[in-house]
């Protein structure tokens, strides 16, 4: 093919990117994917980091939001390999006296593990859950006058609070407290802000609407997926093809950028006014985090047993402990109790590890940019709720923040979620632009997760972006 008969280039191949080039190619259009890797996938790949046999995610393993992701659902990927693995329940949050909170998808079920709560936390969550639909589409778009004025107003009237003020205000026991809070701390921003509420909200919610499932064999086979329907709609996919400036791009009538504000404007700031450009270097990055992966002889140990319903286990106690963590890492402090974030998909997908084994994978906030190593501090933090944890232990590996700029540089400091996700970069992101996905030059657009709905395996800033760009290229 003439490199002058693209009708755009997508620069990145990660869900976002593949999500784009698809929207794009499905419109007819002639789509060329650049990928500077050797696979496609992003922030959705799997490998051996271990030892052989045990396949784990490099980043994003837990797809809530991937699967009930409208433009996901619309492409079926279950016929291109994607077996979505459910667990019993969605999240399991164990306390120091040995009992856990669970979030399952029925609304009751979850209740019954809130003890005093129960009906508070039913009150709460049953409106929005009874407009899951509604709210969704909303929330999924770029902030603009809602479809659902009333269902949003009353969401909106919750999340506008802070995680702290509406745990404090809604709730009186500690355990639907911590479940909020450790729903929240996804956002990675102190939990005491305004709208952090946000955050715990929409992952409870989605909870009840389809489950927090992961993909069987891996989050790759999700990006690999994705990659052969773009390829079943003639999309092209170059690997290996690093980008360091507008030169380096064969010709397109477009170009969609799966990179944040600061790559972009290293690689097309020549191509933008002088004004935008400055306003795309404001963007601000968020902490970073630190993971670990572990091979393991066996299942963890959860004192509480209830544990090993949920493929994810929330491990940071009480609302306080999980709010002092989140602030220590916004405000460049090492925490010593940091929240970790746990998820072991081999106890529901055999295929991760050999028989008798199993693995986790796990990760906390630290300071942008940080070299610190905290693997004692997170394995203290597990061992703390599942005694005997390190004695299982066959293998780990690690990756500080900086290492996992060095794997994908679209984390930034090891920031995982296209920027902070503070109130004035939820509302502007990555400008205040009525579509921000554009950008002054009319054959440039951003589709990472830099734009809204924001981080996350769905693939929406990617479709919303090519949406955008179809307005000027059809």
């Amino acid at each position: 093919m003439n490199q002058s008969e693209y009708d755009a280039v997508v620069v990145g191949a990660g869900p976002n990117g593949l999500s784009a080039a698809i929207e794009l190619a499905r419109a007819g259009l002639r789509i060329c994917l650049i990928e500077a890797k050797e696979t496609v996938g992003g922030g959705a790949r799997s490998a051996e980091l271990t030892e052989l046999g045990f396949i784990h995610d490099v980043c994003s393993t837990i797809h809530p939001m991937g699967f009930a992701s409208p433009f996901f659902r619309s492409l079926n990927l279950e016929r291109w390999g994607v077996e979505w693995v459910h667990a019993e329940a969605a999240l399991a949050h164990p306390f120091d006296d040995g009992t856990a909170a669970l979030l399952f998808e029925s609304l009751d079920a979850t209740c019954e593990t809130l003890g005093r709560d129960a009906a508070a936390y039913r009150d709460l969550m049953k409106p929005l859950a009874d407009h899951a639909d509604e709210l969704f589409e909303d929330i999924l778009r770029p902030v603009r006058l809602p479809r659902h004025p009333l269902v949003m107003l009353r969401f909106g009237l919750s999340a506008v609070c802070s995680c702290v003020g509406l745990a404090n205000l809604r709730f009186q026991g500690e355990k639907a407290k911590a479940l909020l809070a450790g729903c929240a701390a996804h956002q990675v921003v102190p939990l005491d802000r305004l709208g952090t509420a946000s955050f715990g909200l929409v992952l409870m919610l989605v909870a009840h609407k389809s489950g927090w499932p992961f993909a069987g064999g891996g989050s790759q086979k999700i990006a690999d997926a994705l990659a052969e329907c773009l390829k079943s709609y003639g999309g092209e996919i170059r690997l290996n093809s690093p980008i360091r400036s507008m030169r380096d791009l064969p010709r397109s009538r477009a170009v969609l950028f799966d990179l944040t504000p600061r790559q972009i404007v290293e690689i097309a700031g020549d191509e933008l006014p002088p004004s935008y450009r400055s306003r795309l270097s404001r963007f601000r990055y968020g902490p970073g985090v630190f993971k670990v992966d572990w091979a393991l002889n066996g299942p963890i140990p959860w004192r509480a047993s209830e544990c090993t319903r949920a493929a994810t286990v929330h491990v940071g106690g009480s609302i306080n402990e999980i709010a002092a963590s989140e602030d220590e890492a916004w405000n460049g402090k090492i925490s010593d109790r940091p929240f970790v974030i746990v998820a072991q998909q081999s106890l529901f997908d055999s295929s991760r590890a050999p028989a008798g084994k199993h693995t986790a994978w796990a990760y906390c906030h630290v300071p942008h940019s940080s070299s610190a190593d905290m693997t004692e501090r997170i394995e203290n933090q597990i061992e703390r709720f599942a005694p005997g944890f390190r004695e299982i232990i066959i293998a780990r590996h690690t990756m500080n923040a900086s290492e996992l700029q060095h794997h994908n540089e679209n984390f930034i400091g090891g920031d995982i979620g296209g920027g902070a996700n503070n109130l004035r970069q939820f509302i502007a992101r990555p400008v205040m632009k009525l579509d921000p996905y554009s950008t002054p030059n009319e054959k440039i657009f951003i589709c990472s997760s830099s734009t809204p709905p924001g981080g996350g395996v769905h693939g929406m800033c990617g479709y919303n972006a090519a949406r955008s760009a179809l307005r000027r290229l059809v």
